[in-house]
């Protein structure tokens, strides 16, 4: 017989994780081994259990999950780590593939999709949940279909949704926490878009930008 995928919840709402405990463990092939209500027990479970896979929301206390993804593949590079989370946002997508998760699933699929999601990443695939790939297409073919020069030439049109939001809040003079309080993220991930968005822009003073975002219009 063989041996059913061992799987570790990672989510800081208890009433989620039973449910899907309820939901994994109905099926043969899937056994929930342990649960976490926050990043770093996340790690230390992942450390104590060795799971085959972790279901990992994003929005956790202690460590996200942006955050904890890196830690977790450090520890043991084969794990197979699945976003299962609220946010449909094209930049959280890309962000935790980047980090090294498998898989992404929005919490409105927690049901038959869910189930070969796990199947799929556990078979060493990368699982994308159907309205996020529809976003990932929307994004990828203004830029292989439609691009000219003059755009090639707008370094702002290299940044993200999320990178202009955070760069303009910058130029409005918020602090980092300031910002990931406002936009829902940690205050690592907020470092993270600033630098990138500041680098594309060939920024590299918070005076610098001001001046760029005032000339886009962003400070109207």
């Amino acid at each position: 017989m063989i041996a059913p995928i061992r799987i570790l919840l990672a989510d800081d709402h208890a009433i989620l994780r039973s449910g899907l405990r309820l939901l994994i463990d109905s099926q043969p092939d899937l056994k929930v081994i342990g649960e976490a209500g926050d990043g770093r027990e996340t790690i230390a479970k992942a450390h104590e259990l060795q799971p085959d896979l972790v279901l990992l929301d994003l929005n956790m206390p202690e460590l996200d999950g942006l955050q904890a993804i890196p830690l977790l593949k450090q520890e043991a590079p084969d794990l197979k780590i699945m976003i299962l989370t609220m946010y449909d946002d094209i930049d959280y997508l890309e962000e935790a593939l980047h980090a090294g998760a498998s898989g992404y699933v929005l919490k409105q699929a927690v049901d038959v999709e869910l189930l070969t999601a796990i199947r799929s990443v556990t078979r060493g695939e990368t699982y994308v949940h159907s309205a996020m790939t529809q976003k990932l297409l929307r994004k990828a073919a203004p830029q292989l279909a439609t691009i000219t020069p003059n755009e090639t030439a707008d370094p702002w049109k290299m940044l993200s949704e999320r990178e202009v939001s955070v760069l303009t809040l910058v130029a409005k003079g918020y602090a980092n926490a300031q910002i990931a309080q406002e936009l829902f993220l940690s205050v690592k991930t907020v470092e993270t878009y600033r630098a990138r968005g500041m680098e594309k822009l060939n920024l590299q003073t918070r005076a610098q930008l001001v001046k760029a975002a005032l000339e886009r219009g962003l400070l109207d």
